[in-house]
This record gives structure tokens, C-alpha cells and sequence, in this order.
């Protein structure tokens, strides 16, 4: 069992609160403390060793160490301004809600374990994770070899060549497909060199100044 000290932002008195283990589930943590102090989990922020406690992350439960001695600081979240408020004054709705990574549900281990590594060691940016999760595995892999034929081509005087290659199949495997009876804007792609109704070309200039329309 290990004995904490628990304490509240804006109050001196302090709290022992005990553990069952040194390593316990934040969630368990956060119920315990605000069973102790009679607040409600919600409203209540955890602060231990400098770093807020968090219940989980994309899905997975968080454990937190401690040894006798640590210390808790409680905080209470004030209450939401109204939404009648916040319509009049405005600026206290998150705008970079949208700008924070997500993982779907759908997610497997692997996937939630990169994200992880990538946001917590290497530090990278939310939107930086978005660019990285939109692209897919396919798209990953053909990116890798591109770069990796990329020095060696360099080194047989193909460079040129193959950015222009690359550029070509980009701009050819974009273009889509048309639906069946679906007409191009350009003539030269339909069947006769069918032309979209409206469309301003030499021929039309011709005929219109002959017939003094224009």
C-alpha cells in the first residue's frame, strides 16, 4: 500500500489518500480522490509529479507510479459559461477541436501504438498525425520505394526522367473515371469530338460573325 498527499488548488489542508499499489489506473485514481474530497469525477482535474492525469488515451487505460510521499493536486473545472454567453461574447467554444488527432475506434494495437510513440516521444504535431492516418498503407508503401529508387536512378542520370515519370502517372491515374454516357470538357476525349453545349471555340467565332450575331 503507498500513502499519498492529496491537495486542492486554493487550500492548505491536506488529504492522505491510499493506494492499493505503486502503479494504479488513473480512472481508479481519479475515483478514489473524488470520492475523498466529495466532488464529482467529472469536474475533476489530477495533477501528479507536473503532469496532468489523464484517464486514457485513444482507448487505452493510463497507469500512473507512485511512491509514499508523492503528492496530488486537485483541481475543480469551473463551470461552461451558458451557450446564451457564449452567443453573445463568443471566443470560449474550442476553434482547434478539428485541429486534434483522433484514432477511430476501428483502430488496431499497432496503429494506437505508433500514434502514441509519435505523439508522445518524437513530440509530432496533431496535424502532422492527421496527414500521416489519412494516407493509406498502399500509398506508404509506394512512397517508400520511390524514395528508395530515387538516389539510384540519380546516380545513373535518370533523375530528370524519373520525376517527370513519376509526374506523368500522377496526373494519369488521377484523372478518374467517367460514368457511363458522361461527356468530357474536352472534345478531343468524346466520341466524334462531341462538344459540351456552350462551348467558345474558333469555328463557332466564324460562324457567328458570318451570320452577324456578333
Amino acid at each position: 500500500m503507498v500513502q499519498v498527499l492529496l491537495k486542492t488548488a486554493g487550500c492548505t489542508r491536506r488529504h492522505a489518500l491510499h493506494l492499493a499499489s505503486p502503479i494504479e489506473v488513473v480512472r481508479k485514481v481519479r475515483e478514489l480522490v473524488a470520492a475523498e474530497l466529495g466532488l464529482s469525477e467529472d469536474k475533476l482535474k489530477l495533477v501528479a509529479k507536473g503532469k496532468a492525469l489523464q484517464n486514457e488515451r485513444d482507448g487505452e487505460l493510463l497507469l500512473a507510479n507512485f511512491v509514499d510521499g508523492d503528492s496530488i493536486l486537485a483541481i475543480v473545472a469551473p463551470e461552461a459559461p451558458s451557450k446564451q454567453f457564449q452567443r453573445r461574447y463568443g471566443g470560449f467554444e474550442d476553434d482547434d477541436e478539428d485541429l486534434r488527432f483522433k484514432l477511430p475506434e476501428t483502430a488496431n494495437r499497432v496503429e494506437r501504438f505508433v500514434a502514441a510513440f509519435l505523439r508522445e516521444k518524437l513530440k509530432v504535431p496533431d496535424i502532422v498525425l492527421m496527414v500521416i492516418y489519412s494516407i493509406g498503407l498502399r500509398a506508404w508503401l509506394l512512397i517508400v520505394i520511390w524514395f528508395t529508387m530515387a538516389p539510384i536512378l540519380h546516380q545513373w542520370d535518370l533523375g530528370p526522367l524519373y520525376v517527370l515519370v513519376t509526374a506523368f502517372c500522377l496526373i494519369m491515374f488521377n484523372l478518374g473515371k467517367r460514368r457511363e454516357g458522361e461527356v468530357s470538357a474536352y472534345s478531343i476525349f468524346n466520341e466524334g469530338f462531341r462538344e459540351l453545349p456552350g462551348t467558345l471555340n474558333a469555328e463557332r467565332l466564324d460562324r457567328d460573325l458570318r451570320a452577324g450575331l456578333l
